[in-house]
């Protein structure tokens, strides 16, 4: 399939509320809008995850990434610019939706992120990827994207297509031409957490 027949249907699949299922610079990822609570519960259901725990999300550049998060600490515009491989960065204050009172129908506003990406103490992780798929998708989209790695929770990351179970395959709505993994490292990006205050916790190398 053509690189630009993919990028559109990945695009409609996002505009639908719908769950992709893609190759990112780092291993496959399940993927939606940020912003739509409903489409994140979807994925956390298909992972078996616990909604409590929060998700990595894809922006295309900082200027992104400031319209999510309250503000952002001097510290991770340094590291973004020297960085020179696959990374995640836990930035404090998210601009979430609220988590909507039992019989509520969650807010989905794409100005705020779904309350259901962000943690408890109102972090979010977010990472700049390093493939052209991926920025591009997300530039196109206007707004960051769920990328939570591709497996039930609890069993192993898969680093190629052939290793996602069958289970996952069959849970979401479009899954991306399996070529471009071959811009993939196949690994899992480093997650630092950075304060406002200048303090970095790496959580994982």
């Amino acid at each position: 399939m053509e690189m630009k027949e993919t990028m559109e249907k990945a695009l409609q699949t996002l505009r639908c509320g719908g769950l992709l299922l893609y190759p990112t610079d780092t291993v496959w990822g399940l993927g939606c809008d940020a912003t739509d609570p409903e489409a994140v519960a979807r994925i956390f259901a298909l992972k078996k995850r616990e909604d409590s725990k929060s998700l990595v999300l894809l922006a295309s550049d900082m200027d992104m990434i400031a319209r999510y998060v309250r503000e952002i600490p001097e510290m991770a515009v340094q590291l973004v610019e020297v960085n020179d491989s696959p990374m995640t960065i836990i930035y404090p204050g998210a601009i979430a939706s609220d988590r909507p009172s039992s019989g509520e129908k969650p807010v989905k506003d794409k100005h705020l992120l779904a309350y259901n990406t962000v943690a408890a103490d109102s972090t979010v992780g977010i990472r700049i990827p390093m493939m052209d798929f991926c920025v591009e998708l997300v530039r196109r989209f206007g707004r960051p994207i769920v990328s939570t790695s591709a497996n039930i929770s609890g069993e192993p990351t898969p680093k190629n297509f052939s290793e996602i179970s069958p289970a996952i395959k069959d849970g979401v709505d479009y899954i991306v031409d399996s070529e471009l993994e071959k811009t993939s490292t196949g690994k899992s990006s480093s997650i630092i957490k950075i304060g406002l205050d200048a303090t970095i916790e790496i959580i994982r190398k």
